[in-house]
């Protein structure tokens, strides 16, 4: 069945697009309204501003001062006249306090002053003596040391009861000086145990007083060091 409007006069066919057209003006009235400002034109009051021409300064008229110029000084006097001096001046005579090189060498008084200087065990011209080895010719006192040294710890060597217990045994290397006095200080000792090293320092300790090492003529302080052995047999 055919409709009975006509499709070419339907009104609504552009509808949408009129609204729009038609909301965008409406949009715009009413911005133009609202950004629309007045103005009351009896707050503008024109005035016109009279400017004389007043261009020209007064300058005061100054005069300058002239000062005379200062008077001349006095002519200097023509005649000189000498008098002589009848004072007899007295000379003093200045003492030089130079004093010749025969009365600094009267005077300086040589002061020797002692150095605390170790000399090692090896190079000491007269090593220390243990008590017993006076008697030794010199080149022998070396050798006589060393077994007296010897001879001291084997006689007072003590094994710890705690480091045979452990099982603890090496060597202990010791190092002590024999001072200007011929006593033993300066003690110290490196081992594989506390125990040890106690022990090997205790039997130093127990070192005599000895007659202390000479370098050319004067005592001086010898280091020396020996190792202690400590086995479990």
């Amino acid at each position: 069945m055919d409709p009975k409007k006509n499709p070419e006069v339907d009104l609504t066919k552009n509808s949408s697009l009129y609204f729009a057209i038609g909301l965008c003006l409406v949009l715009f009235v009413s911005w133009r309204l609202i950004e629309h400002k007045t103005y009351d034109k009896s707050d503008f009051n024109y005035e016109t501003l009279q400017i004389e021409d007043d261009d020209d300064e007064l300058v005061p008229i100054t005069e300058q001062l002239k000062t005379p110029p200062p008077p001349p000084p006095p002519p200097a006097p023509t005649i000189i006249e000498v008098v002589e001096d009848e004072k007899e001046v007295e000379e003093t005579i200045i003492e030089s306090t130079e004093t010749t090189q025969e009365q600094i060498i009267e005077d300086v008084e040589v002061i020797e002053e002692e150095v605390d200087v170790e000399v090692p065990f090896a190079i000491i011209e007269d090593v220390p003596l243990f008590p017993g080895c006076e008697n030794v010719k010199k080149s022998e006192r070396r050798k006589c040391f060393q077994e007296k040294i010897q001879r001291h710890i084997s006689k007072n060597f003590r094994y710890p009861e705690i480091a045979q217990e452990m099982g603890i045994q090496g060597r202990v290397y010791v190092q002590f000086v024999i001072s200007k006095d011929g006593s033993i200080t300066g003690i110290r000792t490196r081992g594989p145990d506390k125990n040890l090293e106690k022990e090997a320092q205790r039997i130093i300790e127990r070192l005599p007083v000895m007659i202390p090492g000479k370098q050319r003529g004067r005592p001086v302080r010898v280091p020396f060091s020996i190792p202690i052995s400590f086995r479990l047999e």
